[in-house]
């Protein structure tokens, strides 16, 4: 968003040397209503994904939500953008936007979301399924999620980025899956995006240490095929280039003093789609 960098720097607090906001403990409240209420709304538009709905159907519905919890889109108007949600369907790698065109039995999306709540940011996002999943899809969804928690296991003070992203490529690669390089998580708490870019690979050991008090989203997108991906003609789309599926989980996290809390539990225990566990 135009003059984000700036209102990021203007906000209370203390800029660690790599330029990441370190904030208070008061501040974990706002994460956490902020993140509940988008993980509350990813809850309740569970029932709704299935074969036939469109994706402006369920972007409708959600942007529907959010105004009845009197919160805001943090996506409608960002940078043009005219939608409460990303909906991206099978090899859409991520920045999906919704339309007219119906889901099929078999089809799996990511539903990313991101509210606002007195001027918190709560961003998430998860998989869902078109009815029952080919079995290459539900192994795909599987390995993100557990590639997600063991980037979030790393997630302490004293470790770095690095860790987290190794973590991340460890377990993807193990599974025969590939990380895409060309997104990351990124900082978040009474702005959008801020320092740091949390890459989804990397190496043990580099990159900025966690301290108490850094807010971030951890999200990574994993392909059946390879990494590389390509932007589309509206200059949202992104897709795998060898049109392979792709899958993506995200989570907000605070670092604590003994480890983090994550901001974007589902309180329904619905963030995996097959119901299997939350977190």
């Amino acid at each position: 968003m135009p003059g984000e960098p700036a209102i990021e720097r203007s906000l209370p607090g203390r800029l660690n040397k790599d330029g990441i906001r370190i904030h208070e403990r008061e501040d974990f409240a706002g994460m956490a209503a902020a993140g509940r209420l988008a993980a509350e709304i990813l809850d309740r538009i569970a029932p709704h994904v299935e074969p036939g709905a469109s994706t402006a159907e369920l972007d409708a519905r959600i942007q529907a939500m959010i105004e009845e919890a009197g919160a805001t889109s943090a996506t409608i108007g960002y940078k043009g953008y005219r939608h409460a949600t990303c909906i991206s369907v099978n090899h859409v790698v991520c920045h999906g936007i919704p339309s007219e065109k119906r889901l099929k039995p078999g089809d799996i999306l990511n539903i990313d979301v991101t509210v606002i709540v007195d001027g918190w940011y709560g961003d998430t996002s998860r998989m869902y399924v078109a009815g029952p999943p080919a079995r290459k899809a539900e192994r795909l969804i599987d390995i993100t999620h557990d590639a997600l928690m063991a980037g979030i296991e790393q997630v302490q003070p004293g470790n770095t980025f690095g860790d987290i992203g190794a973590a991340i490529q460890r377990f993807a690669e193990a599974h025969r899956c590939s990380v895409v390089r060309d997104f990351c998580g990124h900082g978040l708490g009474r702005v959008f995006h801020a320092p740091p870019n949390v890459l989804h690979y990397g190496r043990w050991g580099t990159g900025p240490v966690l301290e108490p008090g850094m807010f971030f989203t951890i999200e990574p997108m994993i392909n059946l095929g390879r990494p590389e991906t390509k932007v589309l003609e509206d200059d949202w789309t992104a897709v795998t280039k060898d049109r392979s599926l792709s899958a993506q989980f995200e989570h907000s996290i605070g670092v604590t003093e003994t480890g983090c809390e994550i901001f974007t539990l589902s309180p329904a225990g619905l963030f995996h789609p097959t119901w299997k566990r939350e977190g």
